[in-house]
């Protein structure tokens, strides 16, 4: 028997996994099949084309690997650089931090720069040292596009600008896995060597694809980067892409089928529109925040996440209480402050399959067990000034019109 039943449907709002919508569902309910048959090439090749437009390139190189975003990272870094290599990478809250621990286990000589966990990327500490690197020592850039332990979102823009005045080859890798299908991102036009995501966050897939997308620059790089990958190696994935059966080892069938329909569901909606369906999202979620008389975790709007909002309790309220309480009385998930915010904010997730009718039933969940805990909410606060939002914002849903 499976002791988490409750009655109804969860209310997964934590910033990944998410909901996965019931066409997703359907196109994985099949049975195994042979992928050596021509059926599978035929739909990776697919795959591979329409995946390019999420990270919006032309020129990038896309692979997916049956892993997590923890996989796709070790497949950025070991590809594109060799041990000894400089990074400069930003802490700026739990994922972050989980990265450049990787950077430094893969042997590379990490250059951190921190921030306090709620501010964003200390870019103007990137481009002293970029300024200050005449001899090239740093050959690659590690940001956390979405940071989720903080809710703060960086720009990505201004990375490119600084390594462009300072005429700077290093490489510029992003991890995009909770803001790629979610946030305005733009591979080419950004200048990012290597972006990555992960099944499970705005795609609305379950978790199990790592999705790497390379640039020019940074194929060239792995031709010579002495970092050892056997699972992650992009040259044994681009010797099947020349044979034309594309997989070097056996892929999950299922969530290729899957990926399919999620693609399809994005494009039917258009990218632009998702983008904007989560900054409406993430708008009507701080509102409420606001009403409740709570703080974001985020400390400046211009770091807002539209994915993910990190809530700061008071002092007196432990914020786990708030989760264990969603979770056991409302079948509401939350998610956990982690590390550094453990105990001091619960975090609510927007991202992916979700419309406004679903979050506002999540805050009505928060203004309740906010109540239970003993904060002084008013009934109704935060629903009211999320509603009032969204009623003037909601366009109609673009299938239907």
């Amino acid at each position: 028997m499976d002791y988490v039943n409750g009655p109804g449907r969860n209310h997964l709002f934590v910033p990944g996994p998410v909901n996965i919508p019931e066409q997703v569902l359907r196109a994985m309910n099949r049975n195994n099949e042979d992928y050596r048959s021509p059926a599978v090439p035929a739909l990776t090749k697919t795959l591979l084309e329409d995946v390019k437009k999420i990270f919006k390139t032309t020129s990038g190189t896309p692979f997916l690997f049956p892993t997590t975003g923890t996989g796709a990272w070790e497949s950025a870094l070991t590809n594109t650089l060799s041990p000894g290599d400089r990074t400069v990478s930003f802490l700026i809250g739990q994922f972050s931090l989980l990265w450049i621990d990787q950077q430094k286990r893969l042997n590379f000589d990490v250059d951190v720069i921190e921030s306090d966990w709620g501010q964003g990327a200390n870019l103007e500490v990137l481009a002293s040292k970029i300024a200050e690197d005449k001899s090239h020592t740093i050959k690659a850039v590690c940001i956390v596009h979405n940071e989720t332990a903080t809710g703060v979102t960086n720009n990505l823009a201004t990375v490119r600008k600084i390594l462009d005045h300072y005429q700077h080859p290093a490489l510029f890798l992003v991890d995009g896995v909770s803001s790629i299908c979610a946030l305005d991102f733009r591979m080419d036009e950004w200048g990012v060597d290597v972006a990555l995501t992960g099944s499970q966050k705005a795609l609305s897939l379950p978790t199990g694809l790592g999705i790497v997308c390379a640039s020019p620059k940074a194929l060239e790089a792995s031709k010579t980067a002495k970092s050892v990958r056997v699972f992650f190696d992009w040259g044994d994935y681009l010797k099947f892409y020349k044979l034309g059966t594309y997989w070097p080892y056996t892929p999950s069938i299922q969530l290729l089928y899957g990926l399919r329909a999620a693609l399809d569901l994005l494009f039917e909606e258009g990218l632009d529109k998702v983008i904007a369906r989560h900054a409406r999202l993430g708008k009507a979620t701080r509102l409420a925040v606001e009403a409740w008389g709570l703080k974001n975790c985020t400390q400046k709007e211009e770091w807002f996440s539209d994915t993910v909002t990190a809530v700061v309790v008071p002092p007196h309220i432990e914020s786990s209480e708030i989760v264990k309480r969603a979770w056991k009385r409302y079948n509401l998930s939350l998610g956990l402050g982690l590390n550094k915010v453990a105990g001091k904010v619960f975090r609510i997730g927007h991202l992916g399959s979700l419309n406004e009718l679903q979050l506002l039933g999540c805050l009505a969940g928060v203004e309740m067990v906010l109540k239970d805990i003993g904060y002084p909410v008013k009934f109704g606060s935060g629903v009211a000034a999320a509603s009032a939002f969204l009623q003037n914002s909601t366009p109609l849903i673009p299938s239907r019109i």
